[in-house]
């Protein structure tokens, strides 16, 4: 494409995840108005309002760099354009029509707001109908990797202020965690909890559920749903036995594993603690987590480590000695477990934990002190909040009334909001 000889500077943001007609469109037009600076939203910009990217950042700048039409690749950091633009300011803006409703209203308004002070131009073409970046990744969604998925965890958890996993006991309920969004908030990953697993076969030991049954669940999940998942595994089992569970966990794709620093007979009990059940110890546990770091073949494959040191009443010291230990030993995520309804010895605990040389990223499961909100974890320096027993704690009750009306009416029990639930499942599995 010939054009005029032109020092005007041209701005166009950009995800540039999967490129595509539409975008190399925008930037041809660009490149007939002038010099074309793209900025390209980092991970952390791209996460506050969808799902991280499937190429990260270094990716997606090589390829813009080496497009004709483009002159230079910076970084925007967040949605908002505005501290780029007061840093080039452009002569123009270049976007497609398409951000004038939806999330990005509110980001044109500032653009056009900021244009203004020195008489830049906003040039918005048409959008490009029937394609878009989410289109195409959903067409390929199948095609994606054990090894890509297993990544996904790490990367968002670099990239977001705080990760919202949900509990996943069923492919039904992980179709729940991949779809659901409220305006720009979704949930980032699923869990796959030990107890959860044992109460849905009605077992009341989490140790009568062994591995191979639970695995077996687990790659039904895993078909259907795209979001990483984070692995319960109670305390790991045997220390001969966690090479075989790794290596399988990472075949199915699952990017991490949670084993916690209790061991002895555990029942389900979400409130209480089980009798017979201990710390184990240091050296012992540590050994467990050296191990899984030696077998595994992805360092993007997580090693969570909870511990127990308050649940069974040791305090904080011990929790922040072995916070260190465990973390020094190949931990890539710390969970400190609480049964307070209040939050303050979690928080104590990561205040003092924030300014060790051995800190690794927090991990809340806030089920006893479920008043404490997202924005409070985040203050206190957590990166991963778990829901970790929700959806299964939901479905037992409302499956339980439905029971009792059809005893009680001696009839189908069919009302119009059922009808509906049932179609809106079929179009979920759709």
């Amino acid at each position: 494409m010939k054009r005029k000889k032109s020092k005007k500077t041209v701005y166009v943001g950009l995800s540039a995840d999967i490129l595509h007609a539409g975008h190399i469109n925008i930037l041809k037009i660009a490149y007939g108005l002038g010099n074309v600076i793209v900025g390209l939203l980092t991970d952390e910009a791209i996460s506050t309002y969808k799902n991280i990217p499937t190429l990260n950042y270094k990716q997606r700048e090589i390829i813009l760099k080496n497009i004709k039409f483009v002159k230079k690749v910076i970084p925007q950091k967040t949605l908002d354009y505005r501290p780029n633009l007061k840093l080039v300011m452009p002569n123009y803006v270049v976007h497609g029509d398409d951000w004038k409703k939806g999330v990005q209203k509110k980001t044109r308004k500032q653009v056009l707001e900021t244009l203004k002070k020195w008489g830049g131009k906003l040039i918005e073409p048409k959008y490009t109908k029937n394609i878009s970046s989410t289109a195409i990744k959903s067409k390929l969604i199948n095609e994606q990797t054990p090894t890509s998925r297993t990544s996904l965890l790490k990367r968002i958890t670099n990239s977001k202020n705080i990760v919202r996993v949900l509990e996943s006991h069923s492919p039904l309920s992980g179709l729940i965690a991949e779809n659901t969004k409220i305006s720009n908030k979704q949930f980032d990953a699923m869990w796959s909890s030990s107890l959860t697993d044992s109460s849905l076969r009605g077992k009341p030991d989490n140790q009568a559920l062994d591995f191979s049954s639970r695995f077996n669940g687990l790659g039904d999940l895993m078909d259907v749903t795209t979001k990483p998942l984070i692995f319960d595994a109670d305390n790991g089992g045997r220390l001969e036995h966690l090479p075989f569970s790794i290596r399988t966990l990472e075949r199915l794709g699952v990017s991490a594993i949670m084993i916690e620093d209790k061991i002895g007979l555990k029942k389900n009990s979400l409130f209480k603690d089980q009798s017979g059940a201990k710390q184990d110890s240091i050296k012992d546990f540590c050994k467990k987590i050296e191990l899984i770091k030696k077998v595994r073949k992805s360092k993007d494959f997580l090693i969570g480590a909870r511990i127990e040191s308050f649940i069974l009443g040791k305090g904080l010291q011990d929790g922040l000695k072995r916070a260190e230990a465990y973390s020094k030993a190949g931990a890539d995520l710390i969970l400190i477990h609480s049964k307070e309804k209040k939050p303050n010895e979690i928080f104590a605990f990561a205040k003092v934990f924030k300014k060790s040389i051995w800190y690794k990223p927090l991990v809340s499961v806030p089920s006893t002190y479920s008043k404490t909100t997202e924005k409070q974890l985040i203050k206190n320096g957590f990166k991963i909040v778990i829901y970790a027993n929700h959806m299964l704690r939901a479905a037992y009750p409302a499956m339980e009334n439905v029971a009792k009306e059809i005893l009680k009416n001696e009839r189908s029990f069919e009302s119009e909001s059922k009808i509906s639930s049932v179609k809106q499942v079929i179009n979920l599995i759709k």
